[in-house]
């Protein structure tokens, strides 16, 4: 029986450079932390945006199966 050769391939790490790194980790710090407060901390009456409670009641399941509170 043959064996047949495996590829001599090597993975080639990514460089990025320290601005865009840090960069990345902002926006998702960010990103992260809009997502945490529209699911598990905005209740529609308390809300930043007013009394307007369309975030809540778009994300009302979300928050119960994560195990968030609201009411």
């Amino acid at each position: 029986m043959t064996a047949i050769p495996a590829d001599s391939t090597t993975a080639t790490p990514v460089v990025l450079p320290v601005t865009k790194a840090v960069l990345w980790l902002a926006g998702t710090v960010f990103l992260a932390l809009a997502l945490y407060y529209f699911i598990g901390v905005d209740q529609g009456a308390v809300s930043v945006f007013g009394s307007d409670t369309h975030i809540h009641e778009f994300v009302h399941d979300a928050r119960h199966f994560l195990g968030f509170p609201c009411h």
